[in-house]
């Protein structure tokens, strides 16, 4: 008898840990997840709204929804895709609500152009040609405020963050040739700018 009681104990140990094996994702360990993507994200974040405490807020809802979503996590993209098109999404609604339109014409909050060039990486170099860079900077992205919105985020996804043309279509579920319509469109209108 005791031995039954022993390997029933034990089955039910083997499993809970096959039950926990197949409910555990990639995004399990939150902390590597924030630590490797949170600079992306909150530098996606603040260029889409140039406001530096809505970027920091809604990067950490990025990181609310995934973590809470995790276990929808399919594993058919990468985890910075998946990231990202939580992003997106949460700078749409944001910018849907009469709030943000408000704080849109007001923006005395709002970051200024320049704020926004340091978060790009660029290599060292003089002085002279920091400066240059800097001001093409500020040109580059007065140009990007006034695209549309998909425009917009098609040509910081691909531009800013490094994404694939795939991967874009992914995080925006547009079709591979409306994302490079979209590309072409925002890159036109920036070259067209003086």
């Amino acid at each position: 008898m005791p031995s039954q009681a022993l390997s029933s104990d034990s089955l039910s140990i083997t499993r809970q840990t096959v039950i926990a094996q197949a409910q555990a994702t990639p995004l399990d360990d939150m902390d590597s997840i924030v630590a490797t993507y949170e600079q992306r994200i909150f530098r996606f974040h603040l260029v889409s709204i140039r406001d530096r405490d809505v970027a920091q807020t809604l990067t950490q809802d990025t990181f609310v929804r995934a973590w809470s979503a995790r276990s929808s996590f399919r594993g058919d993209c990468s985890i910075l895709t998946w990231l990202m098109r939580i992003a997106l999404n949460l700078v749409r609604d944001h910018t849907r609500t009469d709030r943000f339109r408000f704080w849109k014409r007001v923006s005395d909050t709002a970051v200024d152009v320049s704020d926004i060039s340091s978060y790009v990486p660029h290599r060292d170099s003089s002085l002279e040609s920091r400066l240059i860079a800097s001001e093409q900077m500020t040109l580059v992205w007065q140009s990007v405020a006034e695209l549309s919105e998909r425009q917009r985020s098609v040509f910081l996804l691909r531009f800013l963050e490094e994404l694939e043309l795939s991967e874009i279509a992914s995080i925006t579920g547009l079709p591979i040739s409306t994302v490079k319509t979209h590309l072409y469109r925002a890159l036109a209108t920036i070259r067209g700018s003086p």
